[in-house]
């Protein structure tokens, strides 16, 4: 029996330290709030109530997500600022696929012992991700468990909600012969293929990629591609969106392409950037091995009407995207083609 009376710091837990950690965040979240959000951060729950102004059948959109192995990148580099927007990217970016407006969003954080900086640092990330899509984060989860995670360690999860009018869902079911591939820019592997991204790097040491530090590069976070594909959505009939993740254009762009028809992709018409040649360079990595790990410099892909492809281009230059015309839809069995 303990001679003293026991506490939960004693246990390894600072119930102090996670108040004043919420105290210390509070303004960050309460800079990505919308008008539809009914109450601030510490309730037992978020709210958030529907316009019914807006909506007429409104069909609500759920995505979840991590950033996967980058988050040891992150903790090995003690750099906890961006990491947060890769969660919320991971999220959102699922969302606007289905043609949803992302209305909020909730992390989960865990840790061995809470570090208020490092915590803070990374809920600045996520309310800055929030901020770039539009959601509000309206709450989350910090759980200080000693026995799951080793002094420096934590892990992230999010989570995010959108809507979209029943009517205005995009999923793929339209997507015709002689369709258009529009593909939109990533900023780097995003938040994929980090196990073997961190094996290349083992291997490079500590390199240089197109003149800044590896590291760096590897660590530019996911981005967001909410507000483009909003403004393509409301000007031009997009017909499917891919989210390019882990499984590359390869796994992931006949997720929306019906049965009978397949992807032509031309591999001419982008210029991929140098950390994709720096991986396949230094991991001796082949081009079908990087085609379905990584997204190769292809964040998103929109299917539109071939008359719709200049205009598409235009609008996503003027949302600041860097975008191409990637290819087509034809008939055929096959999945993804190559050329």
């Amino acid at each position: 029996m303990p001679t003293k009376p026991m506490t939960y710091r004693d246990a390894g837990v600072n119930i102090d330290a996670g108040n004043t950690f919420v105290e210390r965040i509070k303004p960050l979240v309460q800079r990505t709030m919308r008008p539809e959000v009914l109450a601030g951060l510490g309730g037992f729950g978020g709210l958030f109530a529907l316009s019914p102004e807006r909506y007429r059948e409104p069909v609500l959109v759920s995505g979840t997500d991590g950033v996967g192995t980058k988050l040891m990148l992150a903790q090995h580099l003690h750099r906890h600022d961006t990491i947060g927007i890769d969660l919320v990217a991971m999220c959102v970016n699922d969302v606007i696929v289905q043609g949803a407006e992302p209305l909020f969003f909730l992390d989960y954080f865990a840790c061995g012992k809470l570090d208020i900086d490092v915590a803070a640092d990374v809920i600045s990330g996520i309310a800055a991700g929030c901020s770039q899509a539009g959601a509000a984060l309206i709450g989350g989860e910090t759980a200080e468990m000693p026995d799951m995670y080793a002094d420096g360690n934590y892990d992230l999860a999010g989570f995010c909600v959108g809507a979209v009018e029943r009517s205005d869902m995009i999923d793929g079911g339209t997507v015709a012969a002689g369709d258009a591939l529009i593909g939109i820019a990533s900023s780097g592997p995003h938040s994929n293929g980090f196990s073997l991204i961190r094996k290349v790097l083992d291997i490079a040491g500590a390199t240089e990629i197109d003149g800044r530090p590896a590291h760096d590069v590897l660590l530019e976070p996911t981005r967001i591609y909410v507000k483009a594909m909003l403004a393509l959505i409301s000007a031009v009939t997009v017909k499917g969106i891919a989210h390019i993740t882990g499984g590359g254009i390869s796994e992931n762009l006949p997720r929306i392409i019906p049965d009978g028809l397949q992807a032509q992709v031309d591999t001419s018409s982008w210029q991929q950037s140098a950390v994709f040649e720096w991986l396949a360079r230094h991991g001796n990595i082949e081009v079908d091995e990087m085609r379905r790990t990584f997204n190769c410099g292809i964040g998103m892909i929109a299917v539109t009407r071939k008359t719709d492809v200049a205009t598409a281009l235009a609008i996503l230059k003027d949302q600041g995207e860097d975008a191409w015309h990637l290819g087509q839809i034809t008939t055929g069995v096959g999945q993804v083609q190559f050329l």
